[in-house]
């Protein structure tokens, strides 16, 4: 499993002087970044509910399904395949992974986690984000993370070009990583953008006995 702590490919664009150019040809490419940057940052703003089906490959290849719900600022909700007895939730402020097998909780904010930058609409990902080479213009990778709090690791966020999506960019999933080089990918399909989500849909039942007074 995952998310045991809080949730990438590394690329550079490099310049290049060329004889009689100088380092103009890496003015468009400065452009092209910043250009990606602002469409990644209308994509999250103009998002404000998303419904997926997904897949998640942890680092030992192990593969489990189920379905996204998210609804920003800050919530979203991993109901896996029904053999799975985990649960995963963020209620605004923190995230919960719930084991009812184990019927174990752990719980930590979400701003601590790679996914606060998918779940906070109103962060400013030029601080934090740097556009990453995919040799397709129809695609753009992301990768947020904050030099300041490496603890809080890194995720790596690919869009596809889809003029049905909102701002023109349809999220098909993420590569996080945590300060324990703990690697996970998502995959998302059926994506639905902007559809009614009601707030019930980040409420748990707690498996942890309660303690008698």
């Amino acid at each position: 499993m995952i998310l045991k702590t809080p949730l990438a490919p590394l690329a550079a664009c490099t310049l290049v002087p060329l004889a009689g150019f100088g380092f103009a040809l890496a003015v468009p490419a400065i452009a092209q970044s910043a250009n990606a940057l602002s469409s990644v940052q209308s994509h999250l703003k103009a998002t404000s509910s998303m419904t997926a089906d997904f897949v998640q490959t942890d680092r030992n290849g192990q593969r489990l399904s189920g379905k996204l719900t998210l609804k920003r600022p800050g919530k979203i909700r991993f109901q896996y395949q029904k053999d799975v007895p985990l649960l995963i939730v963020g209620d605004g402020s923190r995230l919960t992974m719930i084991d009812y097998q184990v019927k174990q909780v752990q719980s930590w904010p979400v701003k601590n986690s790679p996914l606060g930058a998918l779940l906070d609409p109103d962060r400013d990902l030029t601080k934090y984000a740097k556009v990453l080479p995919t040799g397709s213009d129809e695609v753009v990778s992301v990768e947020v993370k904050d030099p300041k709090r490496p603890e809080y690791g890194t995720i790596t966020m690919v869009f596809v070009r889809d003029g049905s999506a909102p701002s023109g960019l349809r999220l098909r999933g993420w590569v996080a990583l945590d300060s324990q080089n703990n690697r996970t990918r998502i995959d998302l399909s059926n994506q639905k953008f902007n559809v009614a989500v009601a707030d019930s849909a980040f409420k748990w039942t707690d498996p942890r006995p309660r303690q008698r007074k």
